[in-house]
């Protein structure tokens, strides 16, 4: 029985999703399938050299960018495999992972492809080498199955929810795929071009079934918008906590889907929602309008209200470096953050966030951005851009400095956000520092213990 390999190197603290489901494909198309997570375990080198298929799975820029570095080692092992990079950033940088290495690029959709390759039905006809031709590739409907974790590390090994009760092991699964909405900066957008697909229900609780059993008491759903199909994401919800009603989960929404929406969060609440994530990006109207986020700082402000009210904890994500982002803007932001009462709700990292194009982003669709960017950059896999501003770039690196020393020092966000505001203050001017005290010695909303990265 021919092996097939499937690789994981990053997929955000989670038990990759992006192995378990095509291992359940492939084991179920008759292929011995081995799932190592590279973040945790160690390459096995002796199964890369028998195997007839190797899949890596790059979801996102680190992912890919981890798997670029390891394709020369898995060819010079394997020069008889069939190695596929499959996942939202393989299409959209094709020749460069051909060059050092694969034979094909798969996104959207991947199981069926993964299996057709494995079949030896060619990778030719699952290849996709542009991000019109990923689109075609979503419009077949998968008939999705349980995703199958055997062999992976369990969910103890992963991210957590943090709470002030303590720390409860989380699992990861996915409701939906792709997005309706087509945020300019977004990787989906290129792949699934404003598109969406739902896993049924069944599947899902199935593999939370499982992931429960295996010790999870917290469920991270990871589609880029929850509330895409409210309709299908309700049930969901709704049904797995009349069936493991002490299991808390964390989703991710659109700023605009929670104003649209809000008559369903205190439902989410009472299902065991404990955490919001929506991708706000910034409060600056000029940056927010070139990104397309089709919501103002003056939405932000109701949605983060009516998740106060409704009492789930907000998990604000930000673009804070953009080549729009002035002095005067990452200020402004800071402000907005205290004035909002935003502090506690974004993690220190999002604070330093510089906006990444990479390969097929709609902002290359602007005009001001295609002058801005240098030629791509294949190792970096981004058209980089520097800001207008030196400055704007000296801090944007500082504050990332700060933001990664700030877990093992076990300061509070606020205590954070504190010396965050002295060092913008020290670099380029913000002004008085507002009083914070009253959330000094506030135990923190609920968080994942590794906050959302790329």
């Amino acid at each position: 029985m021919p092996l097939a390999l499937l690789i994981s190197t990053y997929e955000l603290g989670h038990q990759p999703f992006g192995l378990a489901s095509p291992a359940a494909w492939l084991r179920r198309a008759g292929a011995e399938v081995l799932a190592i997570d590279t973040s945790l375990q160690p390459l096995d080198r002796a199964a890369a050299a028998r195997a007839a298929l190797i899949g890596l799975y790059v979801p996102m820029h680190t992912a890919t960018r981890l798997a670029a570095e390891l394709l020369p080692e898995l060819r010079a092992l394997a020069p008889q495999a069939t190695i596929v990079c499959y996942g939202l950033y393989a299409p959209l940088n094709a020749d460069h992972l051909r060059a050092l290495g694969a034979d094909a690029c798969v996104g959207g959709e991947f199981e069926a492809a993964l299996v057709d390759i494995y079949k030896g039905r060619g990778a030719t006809a699952a290849d996709e080498s542009s991000a019109d031709e990923s689109r075609r590739a979503v419009t077949p409907l998968l008939s999705f199955i349980p995703p199958d974790r055997a062999g992976l590390p369990g969910p103890l090994a992963y991210a957590a929810l943090i709470t002030a009760e303590g720390r409860r092991a989380a699992g990861y699964t996915e409701a939906s795929r792709g997005c309706k909405h087509t945020c300019r900066h977004c990787p989906i957008v290129p792949v699934y071009g404003g598109r969406f697909r739902t896993v049924p229900r069944d599947v899902v609780l199935e593999d939370v079934r499982r992931q429960v059993a295996a010790g999870a008491a917290h469920i991270t759903f990871g589609d880029p918008d929850f509330l895409n199909g409210p309709g299908h994401a309700m049930k969901i919800v709704r049904a797995l906590h009349a069936e493991h009603p002490g299991i808390t989960y964390d989703v991710t929404i659109k700023v605009e889907h929670l104003l649209r929406h809000a008559e369903l969060l205190p439902e989410l609440r009472d299902t065991g929602c404990a955490l919001v994530t929506s991708a706000v990006e910034a409060l600056d109207e000029g940056i927010l309008e070139r990104l397309d986020k089709r919501h103002t700082r003056d939405d932000v402000a109701r949605a983060a209200g009516l998740l106060r009210e409704a009492g789930v904890g907000l998990n604000a994500t930000f673009v804070a470096f953009t080549p729009w982002t002035s002095r005067q803007v990452y200020a402004d932001f800071l402000r907005a953050i205290t004035e909002l009462g935003l502090v506690e709700s974004v993690s220190p990292v999002q604070y330093a966030i510089r906006l990444l194009i990479p390969s097929g982003s709609w902002l290359l669709h602007l005009d001001e951005v295609r002058d801005l960017v240098g030629p791509f950059d294949p190792a970096g896999l981004v058209y980089p851009w520097r800001h207008p501003d030196p400055a704007m770039d000296t801090l944007q690196r500082a504050a990332l400095r700060l933001a990664q020393g700030s877990g093992p020092r076990g300061e509070t966000r606020a205590q954070f956000f504190e010396k965050l505001w002295d060092l913008v203050d020290s670099q380029i001017g913000a002004g008085a520092r507002p009083s914070l005290a009253h959330l000094l010695p506030r135990p923190p909303i609920p968080y994942l213990s590794e906050p959302w990265y790329c």
